[in-house]
């Protein structure tokens, strides 16, 4: 008698239909925030202004739509996990790496309203200061980085400090894209806009000085 087949279920996918049309709209807003540069931006702009143009423009425009979309789903005792359409199919697919988003944790509510209504707004407003060359926007890219550094150090340091009992990291594509790569960007580039910012404004300061001091001799 031969031995009976035993059937295992197959492996579940990394990498889904849901996965990439997820991934597909965030590339969409990136494409949208380079065209818009193109578009706005005189061409003898700085590349530094450049990008700080695109980013900051992706940036309002993840809050704002992806974001947005995230608390009106997570108030007034509405949560991601019993939503529907298609961005709370989306978000669902974030939640998978972190579960927190799908039940509406107050204190990832709470740093979202501050991102989509303080922190858009003035991305939207240092944008409209790169298109004008006004030189108060350094200014406002070291608040603003000084914010996206405190969000993203208080999404993920209380669940550091706990183990990290809502975070996936069994699936490549949850822990490399999702929770690595989506959210070190809004670590290194508001550093990189900071470090810039800070050297035309230590830079004009000293100028400054350095003429205040030769008036006096």
């Amino acid at each position: 008698m031969s031995e009976p087949t035993i059937l295992t279920p197959p492996p579940s996918s990394v990498f889904t239909a849901k996965s990439a049309y997820s991934l597909a709209v965030v590339a969409g807003l990136a494409v949208l925030a380079r065209t818009a540069a193109r578009t706005l931006l005189p061409k003898d702009a700085r590349w530094q202004d450049r990008v700080a143009f695109i980013w900051l423009t992706f940036d309002a425009l993840i809050h704002v739509i992806i974001e947005g979309s995230f608390i009106a789903m997570s108030v007034f005792g509405r949560t991601v996990n019993t939503s529907s359409g298609v961005f709370a199919e989306m978000w669902r697919e974030y939640v998978a790496a972190d579960a927190r988003w799908g039940t509406a944790d107050p204190t990832v509510v709470s740093l979202e309203l501050l991102t989509v209504f303080g922190a858009s707004p003035l991305a939207m407003l240092i944008v409209y200061q790169i298109v004008r060359r006004d030189p108060a926007r350094h200014y406002w890219i070291v608040v603003l980085c000084t914010a996206e550094l405190y969000g993203g150090w208080m999404t993920f340091c209380p669940e550091w400090l706990t183990g990290s009992p809502s975070l996936d990291t069994s699936n490549a594509l949850f822990f490399w894209v999702y929770l690595v790569f989506m959210n070190i960007l809004w670590v290194i580039i508001p550093l990189w806009l900071m470090y810039d910012s800070y050297t035309h404004i230590a830079g004009s300061l000293r100028s400054a000085q350095a003429g205040k001091l030769r008036k006096a001799e």
